[in-house]
């Protein structure tokens, strides 16, 4: 099955005319795995094929193209090729993109989490694949995530202890899956949150789809004080809550794992929550799906995870595509 680069961080396949993740001039059928910049067609107006909630969050995002909804496990079929969904766990709406040909099977897998994220359609996959496209954005041993109630205990205890003393606390979190994720884990205390802008014009998309986001507002900065509030990390030198005097911040993402991040943020707090698999659960479902080869992107270094898909039998290739410069 041949793979071709389409944009900076998409593929086309030729043979089925199908590009993922990207805008190819040639591609008749456009499929989306969510909803992350990164991810879209470049090209707003194309034809795109995804999941509701995906397309739902890509038109707040600016898509304007024709739309066509995917229900997870329902097949789409044509002459050439079956294209089934499954639930991705990264973001809501993330899928992963199934497709079966005679050329075999390939599982394309954008980004994903298992176990999967709470604020999303959780996660499944196919018994086996004969292709898979994998991201590897934690590829190294040192990233093994604690559960979600553990990180839930973290984000309360941290918004809680903040509250008492006197201090607002700031959640640092992209402002479409990692923001939502955080205020699905802080609904339970019912403090009022304040989310970035930028956010809070996607949480009606996950309240539409069932997801319990708690009590929340846009961020009004005159009125922010005492609230908890949510935005990415780079709104810090932007002004962000400048005129609240006592603030305490977390940072959330996978590269919390790394000590160095504490000083470059000037964050009190490192979280490490990902919307992304780590590399233990990275190795335990390429096992499970046996597949002929693995394609690895999304990756500063193939090499550890080629080594130890290796050990396992399992042959494996770099894909190179763009890393996403976003907090993961």
């Amino acid at each position: 099955m041949k793979l071709n680069k389409a944009g900076y961080n998409g593929l086309f396949l030729p043979e089925l005319n199908i590009s993922l993740d990207g805008y190819h001039p040639e591609a008749n059928y456009s499929f989306v795995s969510h909803a992350h910049a990164d991810h879209m067609p470049r090209n707003k107006k194309t034809k795109a094929y995804a999941s509701r909630a995906t397309l739902a969050l890509m038109k707040r995002r600016g898509f304007t193209g024709e739309e066509n909804i995917l229900e997870f496990y329902s097949p789409f079929e044509t002459e050439h090729f079956r294209v089934t969904l499954f639930p991705a766990g990264h973001i809501l709406g993330s899928a992963m993109i199934f497709i079966e040909s005679e050329s075999g099977s390939l599982l394309y897998t954008g980004d994903y989490r298992t176990p999967p994220s709470p604020a999303s359609e959780g996660f499944d996959a196919p018994d086996h694949t004969d292709y898979l496209i994998t991201e590897a954005t934690f590829s190294l041993p040192i990233y093994r995530w604690k559960s979600h109630t553990e990180l839930q205990e973290d984000i309360i205890e941290f918004a809680v202890s903040s509250l008492e003393k006197g201090y607002t606390p700031i959640f640092l979190g992209y402002n479409l899956g990692k923001a939502q994720e955080i205020m699905h884990l802080l609904a339970p205390l019912n403090h009022p949150v304040m989310i970035h802008g930028a956010g809070f014009k996607l949480c009606d998309v996950y309240e539409e789809h069932g997801i319990e986001l708690g009590n929340y507002s846009a961020y009004d900065r005159e009125n922010c004080q005492g609230k908890i509030l949510i935005a990415p990390s780079s709104t810090l030198s932007n002004g962000f809550a400048s005129n609240v005097s006592k603030v305490k911040v977390a940072y959330c993402s996978g590269w919390a794992a790394n000590e160095a991040r504490r000083s470059q943020l000037s964050a009190d707090k490192l979280i490490p929550l990902s919307d992304h698999l780590d590399f233990f659960e990275l190795i335990k479902f390429c096992k499970r799906l046996t597949p002929q080869k693995v394609f690895i992107t999304h990756t500063p270094n193939p090499d550890v995870v080629k080594h130890y898909l290796s050990n396992e039998g399992i042959d494996s290739g770099f894909l190179k595509l763009e890393m996403e410069n976003e907090d993961q």
